[in-house]
């Protein structure tokens, strides 16, 4: 679209398409910087899929760690991304993420107090035997936050659809714990505090939530204070460049009208990725991820990806996402199989009734050992010790598992091991032996295939009270099956983007006053992932680093 000037409906300096951690982050740094600033978000809600996270951060060296004795060399941390990324990040993105993460966390200190956070404790790094990689972890996670604060914008935001029943409420380093009731006393320790607790809260009439929600909540009520509005139901339609190419502003719609709004400083896109677009779905990503089992916000449809490549943006990492072994419920929730991939007494096999990874290695890296060896279906195999001792799919131990799971096939129950791979449809005998085999390595404590309990991230939700927290005999009837879907968290692909955020053309140039964060770039974990909060993490900085480097231009853009 070209410009108009005599034409507009709306101006201010910076305008963020998008509502999640790093549209608002971004907002928050351009009001800071005394730039008049706008939120617009095509959904309802507002929040994005950081609502519907884990909310963690990964950001090396932020204040939280470095009061906590956890302060890194960034040389470190530089070695660490490199033996994740390899080449497919410019360096100078890597050292601005490097640097700036923890800047952008004394900024929330010192001009955002509602943004709080505590260390995930012993939280591993996802690769912590790499050079720079850090057993006990670098991730931080939002403080508990009572969402009355934010008055009635509390009902815009996006719930969980996994939300706690009963007012219930636990950070992720709480849930760690709980996830071992059965087990240890540090388990029934966390369950009594997290129980009085709610119960305080709930006499005292608080609303309060954790990770994503909480996140969100935090970032909403700074943006309140701020006085940066958010319009919602207010989808972006395209940008507007002028005769150079820059980008001037976007048209949005809203209260079906399309306004014309000037960006007389910059566009922040954060509209995050692709992952609800079947169309886009089929045409980059792999073989074996194209099916839609995505955990990502309903609204994620690429709507900024597209945006940017029709003004001349290039794209990188296409191809790739978030992945995440999931399965979906019959009520069409997505859950996503994290803690459950360590329980002890379980193993996934594939459609020939054979293990071929480590269970409990990083999602991410799961799913692609998934992908690229063409292993469809995948079971989850546990019998019901593990059943009495663990947590599965949010069901907990004494629990039933809903009738509709059987009913439908999502879960199999079998009293002995050849039933059960009947009713897979995988070779019997190749299934028993692959367990008789596994339970070989449990005894012995040690996975001669594939390395399961080897990495302290495999561990981090394993049983303390064996030898390996990983392993341990599948061999109580009766067993269960549970099919596993490629799913993904969102995609990692987008607009290809600078040090400073700016998005770039095919030949490299940036394109003025344009800029992108989060899924709707192109990932600085590049086809990996660092550790918990590595995707929050860098689409907070990068929204922080693009809304000061618009801050810093100094001319409008015209």
């Amino acid at each position: 679209m070209s410009v108009d000037e005599q034409n507009w409906d709306r101006e201010v300096d910076l305008l963020v398409i998008g509502s999640g951690a790093g549209g608002m982050t971004a907002a928050l740094a351009g009001a800071e910087r005394g730039l008049d600033t706008l939120v617009v978000e095509k959904s309802g809600v507002y929040g994005g899929s950081t609502a519907l996270s884990g909310g963690a951060l990964w950001i090396p060296n932020s204040p939280i760690l470095v009061r906590e004795g956890r302060a890194d060399d960034p040389g470190d941390v530089r070695k660490y991304l490199e033996s994740i990324v390899g080449d497919s990040v410019p360096a100078e993105r890597l050292d601005a993420y490097i640097e700036q993460g923890p800047a952008m966390m004394q900024f929330f200190e010192q001009h955002c107090p509602h943004l709080r956070f505590s260390w995930c404790e012993d939280y591993s790094d996802y690769h912590p035997e790499n050079v720079g990689g850090r057993p006990k972890g670098r991730t931080v996670e939002p403080l508990p936050f009572d969402m009355n604060q934010l008055g009635a914008d509390r009902e815009q935001q996006r719930p969980n659809s996994l939300a706690m029943p009963g007012g219930l409420y636990m950070t992720s380093t709480e849930f760690r714990h709980l996830n071992m009731f059965f087990r240890t006393w540090a388990g029934r320790r966390t369950a009594l505090g997290v129980g009085w607790r709610s119960v305080v809260a709930m006499v005292r009439r608080r609303r309060m939530e954790t990770l994503g929600q909480a996140l969100v909540g935090r970032l909403r009520l700074s943006l309140q204070e701020a006085g940066v509005p958010l319009w919602l139901n207010s989808p972006l339609k395209g940008l507007i460049t002028d005769e150079s190419g820059a980008v001037t502003g976007a048209v949005v719609e809203s209260g079906e009208r399309e306004l014309r709004i000037r960006a007389r400083r910059g566009v922040m896109m954060a509209t995050g990725g692709f992952e609800q677009s079947e169309e886009m779905r089929k045409r980059y990503l792999r073989e074996g991820g194209k099916d839609n089992y995505s955990a990502g916000s309903p609204d994620n449809t690429g709507d900024g990806i597209v945006a940017g490549e029709q003004v001349g943006a290039a794209v990188d990492l296409m191809d790739d996402a978030w992945w995440m072994p999931s399965f979906r419920r019959p009520d069409g929730i997505m859950h996503v199989l994290v803690s459950e991939r360590s329980i002890p007494p379980s193993l996934i096999v594939d459609q020939n009734g054979k293990r071929f990874t480590n269970e409990a290695s990083p999602y991410v890296s799961f799913v692609h050992d998934q992908i690229a060896g063409g292993h469809d279906p995948v079971w989850f195999v546990f019998d019901s010790k593990a059943k009495s001792r663990y947590q599965f799919g949010g069901v907990m131990p004494g629990q039933k598992f809903p009738a509709e799971w059987f009913e439908t096939g999502l879960m199999l129950r079998a009293e002995t091991l050849g039933e059960l791979a009947q009713q897979m449809s995988v070779p019997a005998d190749a299934l028993s032996a692959e367990i008789t085999r596994f339970n070989g390595f449990a005894r012995a404590g040690v996975d001669a295939d594939f390395g399961r309990g080897d990495s302290a991230y495999d561990r981090y939700y394993g049983d303390p009270r064996l030898p390996n927290p990983t392993l341990d005999e599948v061999d109580k009837a009766p067993y269960y099956a549970v099919r596993m879907e490629a799913g993904d968290l969102g995609t990692k692909g987008g607009l290809v983007c600078n040090e400073h955020s700016q998005v770039l053309t095919g030949s490299g140039e940036p394109i003025p006053g344009l800029y992108a964060t989060g899924n709707t770039s192109a990932s600085v974990m590049g086809n990996d992932y660092a550790g918990a909060g590595a995707t929050i993490g860098p689409a907070m900085v990068f929204g922080w680093v693009g809304a000061r480097h618009a801050a810093a231009t100094a001319e409008a853009v015209s």
